[in-house]
């Protein structure tokens, strides 16, 4: 009996054994079997081709895990992962050969508790299987030797890595300047004003004094680098006056969408549904004899108004008691009444009367939208022809003067919005657009149809003062305004910065409390908080932005607590950057490492290795 169960065991233990080689063994334990045992060298250490292979594998599938779908060894590529596979195995040799000089290492017994800990060698009673570990080997396509140098390199590597990160803390005064500085809040109050505050309307300007202001200002209007482009163009609108559509085939297209034309009289209807005929007729009783209200008997039964609500309903789909809810007012209840869920009452909540529209009516409508399509579908025919007149040399203008299309031309840059300007794929034509380029037929959005051809690049360069002279008016306004209520804030400064309240200086203020650095006060600019958090307590500062003036006094500067949540706060962030400089120091030596060692890799040995993906 102790021999059968021994067998028994023995048998589960090589079942469990043979499941964990298909994960060990992986990619290429009999696909990689031939002369080519690395793909590269880094230093004295070689990076094995098994090793690569699994790898790459693990990361693919890694990568079709997290995003649902079975990653390709193409798409792998397309992403860089096999280069990023291959960059991990060359800084992990790199540190290998690294702390063999250094003359790292780990002795046997060292090694052999890390074997008896790894828990796939290990028996179903937990201890360690030495048959179990030779089979794994041996189906992984390595062997004791092989695995315990890896192995032995891994622990080395290990310390390697501990001895440059251990010890790495940033001293708490680091950690608690920063949660000093993040977590202070201000107190203040501010006022804005703008060119309704101001005491005396601006003076009015002239042109000759508003174009000087422009050419002392010539660097706010410049305009960016535009591409001067002639096309022809070609939109179902331009050819929709042409269009002849018959009447029978309008009465046909009526007939079609008669329902869109004409649609019954509808209602807004609730539903409450009961079990059975009683619990319906005791709620009916409810609202003609108690005063129960139609909302009560929905919260009665656990519901919400939405619950019941069927929206606008015909005659016809309401079955038996369509007859009685149409009859009804606006806001009766009627019932009970049948309906396919069981009895139930019925609250109306609103009349839609039926539309009716006549052949006449709706013709006008129908035959802009039958020429419409029509037109659509002739652009699309001449597309074609155009595009082979192009490519015979056919020039714009004469497509101007040959055929439908018209010839313009535009001033284009990227924020360009404007008439063939809107159309996406006009822009995205026009961006990569080139001198050498030959004019080709493009599909608009609409269904037309474009051609260009640039004629010149223009340099960055001012705008005309006529373009941009509204623009100029604009910045002489909010530069004046601005001016004007500098001087008038700064009139009522020391009153403020001697302790008058705001309203003493006929100034209708805002009062904030507690904010830190990260808040955002509706109506100031982006550096208005920075400036608040500049000053001192009792300071009053003048802001000035596009236009308006912000005036702010500091009341009061709130520093960090040191209750034991702040502690807490400030061990956490001491501890999370230290790790960080750890870890950034340690990749720092990495890199290092890897420039030091040198690596050479065998891009036959990696292709090999590619081939075998699918």
């Amino acid at each position: 009996m102790a021999k059968g169960s021994n067998t028994f065991s023995k048998t589960a233990i090589w079942i469990l054994m043979g499941l964990l080689i298909l994960g060990l063994g992986g990619f290429g334990a009999t696909n990689l079997s031939g002369t080519i045992r690395t793909v590269g060298s880094v230093g004295s250490k070689h990076i094995d081709v098994q090793d690569y292979a699994r790898s790459l594998q693990q990361e693919i599938q890694n990568v079709s895990r997290q995003t649902g779908s079975q990653l390709t060894f193409a798409q792998a590529q397309n992403i860089g992962l096999d280069q990023a596979v291959l960059a991990s195995l060359v800084r992990a040799r790199a540190l290998d050969n690294e702390a063999e000089q250094m003359g790292l290492s780990v002795g046997d017994e060292t090694l052999r508790d890390e074997i008896l800990n790894i828990q796939s060698f290990q028996g179903l009673d937990g201890s360690f299987d030495r048959d179990a570990y030779s089979f794994a080997l041996e189906q992984s396509g390595s062997n004791e030797a092989e695995f315990e140098t890896q192995l032995r390199e891994q622990v080395a590597r290990s310390l390697l890595q501990g001895a440059i990160m251990s010890g790495v803390t940033m001293p708490e005064t680091y950690a608690g300047t920063l949660v000093s500085f993040l977590g202070e809040t201000r107190d203040f109050t501010w006022v804005r004003l703008g060119q309704v505050d101001l005491a005396e309307p601006l003076a009015e300007i002239s042109d000759d004094e508003l174009r000087a202001y422009y050419n002392d200002n010539l660097g706010d209007y410049e305009l960016p680098e535009t591409k001067r482009i002639a096309f022809v163009a070609l939109t179902p609108d331009m050819l929709i006056d042409t269009v002849e559509i018959e009447d029978a085939t309008l009465r046909a297209e009526f007939d079609a969408r008669v329902d869109e034309f004409n649609s019954p009289e509808r209602r807004l209807v609730e539903r409450l549904v009961y079990l059975d005929a009683e619990a319906a007729d005791r709620a009916a009783a409810q609202l003609e004899v108690s005063g129960t209200t139609f909302e009560t008997l929905v919260e009665n039964r656990g519901l919400a108004l939405s619950d019941i609500d069927l929206g606008d309903v015909s005659r016809l789909e309401l079955d038996a008691a369509g007859e009685a809810v149409f009859n009804a007012e606006v806001g009766d209840v009627v019932g009970p009444l049948p309906s396919t869920l069981g009895p139930a009452l019925f609250r109306v909540n609103g009349i839609l009367p039926a539309q009716s529209t006549s052949f006449e009516d709706a013709s006008v409508r129908l035959r802009q939208r039958l020429a419409q399509d029509a037109a659509r579908r002739e652009v699309a025919v001449l597309a074609s022809e155009f595009d082979d007149m192009l490519a015979g040399g056919a020039t714009l203008e004469e497509l101007d003067t040959e055929t439908e299309m018209e010839l313009g031309s535009i001033d284009w840059f990227p924020a360009q919005g404007e008439g063939i300007g809107a159309y996406d794929s006009f822009r995205d034509a026009a961006a990569v657009l080139t001198l050498d380029d030959f004019p080709e037929i493009v599909s608009l959005s609409d269904g037309g149809i474009v051609a260009m051809r640039l004629e010149e690049i223009l340099p960055p360069r001012p705008a005309p003062f006529e373009e941009a002279k509204l623009n100029v008016q604009a910045n002489w306004d909010a530069a004046q305004t601005e001016a004007a209520l500098t001087a008038q804030a700064e009139a009522v400064r020391p009153a403020l910065e001697a302790g008058e309240s705001f309203a003493e200086q006929g100034l209708d203020s805002i009062v904030e409390t507690e904010l830190d650095r990260s808040a955002f006060v509706q109506g100031t600019p982006p550096a208005f908080m920075p400036a608040v958090f500049e000053m001192d307590a009792g300071e009053v500062r003048i802001i000035q932005g596009f236009g308006t003036v912000l005036v702010v006094r500091l009341d009061n500067i709130t520093p960090v607590g040191s209750d034991d949540e702040v502690v807490a706060e400030t061990t956490q962030l001491s501890a999370e950057i230290g790790q960080t400089v750890a870890t950034e120091l340690f990749n720092m030596f990495s890199d290092d490492v890897v420039l030091r060692s040198g690596s050479q890799i065998n891009q036959q040995a990696l292709d090999a290795v590619h081939v075998n993906f699918p």
